[in-house]
């Protein structure tokens, strides 16, 4: 599986270059061109692999379904005033005893150049289509099935345990201490524990939730790691969303959160954690901050994981429309995440 996802569009690409081309040439007009016409021949053959090539790296079948029907347009338009443009080489004239006679048989020889030139063009250009529609499904079946198998992991890393066995026991022994003492923010401890407990376990069977319930997790995680700081870890959280009816991938920022307070936040030296989320016409951009407080290489080695699982993930679900950044430096780490929304959850 793992080779023929690979190595796919290599395949079409050699069986064009090594197979098609030159099957093409050798039953077409091309080949006896060769001997009166060698520079406009070459000339022609450059050009029909450039429209093979061309054609796959720009992905049409993309650009219609994404609606991008302009730039579809330009690039269609382009590529028939080009093919023009070559019918229009100059060739030398043929030579007749009669003059008159030379006149028309090179024009009925360049009429007859240019219908080949059209017809090959138009023959190479509905291969590279079928090629690119063909690789374009084959690609989103794969990824289909890739969310799925991501969507498994999920659900058997939440059976499994979904928040850390480590932020759990600090967690209920918080509540514990705050029971023992009769506080008042003894229940509102419970309903937020509670609240993230069923968030977890039940939204991720979900495809995609709304924004709002997103946040709405992030602060009940945020208000109960707060119970077990004491204090000396200050968090500073923006949310600023247009649509709070945005949909998303349910618990698409928990790592980021949770790396945030694993790695940055302290229960006796003073820090501060910047989260902050904004969605402007379905653009979403999400970035946390936190002082590095573990040792240096046990954050690295232990970030790189989290990073690459979340890469995986986001290229599953937003292929070409994510971009996530991270940044480090004079021990603060960053982390920038980008997600074009206009194609998810629609």
């Amino acid at each position: 599986m793992n080779f023929l996802r690979r190595n796919t569009g290599l395949i079409f690409d050699l069986f064009f270059a090594i197979v098609f081309m030159p099957l093409l040439i050798a039953v077409g007009p091309v080949h006896s061109w060769w001997h009166s016409l060698p520079l406009f021949t070459v000339v022609v053959i450059v050009y029909l692999y450039a429209v093979y090539f061309t054609t796959g790296y720009l992905r049409l079948p993309k650009l219609i379904i994404n609606k991008q029907y302009y730039r579809l347009a330009a690039i269609l338009i382009t590529a028939l005033v080009t093919t023009y443009l070559v019918t229009l080489f100059p060739l030398p004239d043929m030579d007749f005893v009669i003059p008159s006679m030379s006149e028309y048989q090179t024009r009925v020889r360049n009429y007859n150049i240019a219908i080949s030139v059209w017809f090959m063009f138009s023959v190479v250009i509905s291969y590279a289509l079928t090629v690119a529609f063909v690789k374009e499904l084959y690609e989103r079946m794969l990824q289909q099935a890739l969310t799925e198998k991501a969507r498994n992991e999920a659900q058997l890393a939440v059976f499994k345990a979904q928040i850390s066995p480590h932020f759990l026991f600090n967690t209920l022994n918080s509540l514990y201490s705050l029971v023992i003492g009769t506080s008042q923010k003894a229940e509102d401890a419970f309903i937020k524990f509670t609240e993230i407990m069923k968030y977890t376990y039940v939204t991720i069977e979900n495809e995609f939730v709304a924004v709002s319930d997103e946040i709405h997790y992030i602060r009940n995680y945020i208000d109960l790691q707060m119970i077990r700081l004491d204090g000396h870890t200050r968090v500073m959280a923006d949310f600023d969303v247009d649509d709070d009816d945005t949909l998303i991938p349910p618990m698409l920022f928990l790592t980021f959160v949770e790396n945030a307070f694993k790695y940055g936040a302290s229960s006796t030296t003073d820090c501060v954690i910047h989260i902050n989320m904004k969605i402007s016409d379905r653009m979403l951009d999400f970035r946390t901050e936190n002082g590095i407080i573990r040792h240096k290489s046990e954050f690295e080695s232990a970030m790189s994981v989290g990073l690459a699982n979340c890469r995986n993930r986001l290229e599953v679900l937003f292929p070409d429309n994510y971009e996530l950044l991270t940044d480090e430096k004079q021990s603060r780490f960053e982390v920038i995440l980008k997600i074009n929304l206009n194609s998810y959850g629609k």
